[in-house]
């Protein structure tokens, strides 16, 4: 019988492989929007996240500079827009109410089971598309399509964020 030993210091080889794998696995064909072709009446989280597409992907990113993952680029575009979202996640998917898939609306977040269930969100743009920052294999944020095998068989639900910024107590109380 074969035994086989690991030693301790492999660990954290393994863990750093397996962060640099991303938020998703292989690579998924990309579909590119030209942002003169966003619609007009796209919400403005949408409009943002579609202006990012080609920046690059980097685990832990949470700005334009810096590139993004994948609940970065979520972080990001609704923090621009007034709303505070939690950054990993497991939190968006656990703290924002969830929708029917077939009343998702363009600004909803998507949440996929890529090795464990939230491990990947992306912003639904409408049209069965989203835009996310997949994986390092992939290097940069784009629009992929909801009906593509791969994430269909991995999509788990929708989470809308709130529409309006949550008012201090001074902007409840005082008006200002």
């Amino acid at each position: 019988m074969l035994k086989l030993r690991f030693s301790p210091a492999i660990l954290p080889i393994a863990l750093l492989v397996a962060l640099l794998a991303g938020c998703a696995g292989d690579d998924k064909k990309a579909l590119n929007i030209a942002p003169q072709a966003i619609p007009a009446d796209a919400p403005k989280v949408v409009a943002e996240a579609l202006q990012l597409q080609g920046r690059p992907y980097v685990y832990g990113g949470a700005s334009p500079s810096q590139g993004f993952d994948c609940s970065g680029l979520v972080y990001y575009v609704y923090n621009r827009q007034g709303l505070r979202l939690p950054r990993d996640t497991f939190s968006l998917a656990t703290q924002l109410p969830a929708v029917h898939p077939e009343q998702r609306r363009p600004g909803d977040l998507l949440f996929f089971n890529t090795d464990k269930p939230y491990s990947h969100v992306g912003i639904y743009v409408g049209d069965d598309r989203f835009v996310h920052a997949p994986s390092s294999r992939t290097g940069r944020v784009m629009v992929s399509d909801l009906n593509q095998p791969y994430w269909r068989e991995r999509f788990i639900g929708v989470r809308r964020p709130p529409s309006q910024p949550a008012l201090s107590m001074n902007e409840a109380c005082f008006g200002g």
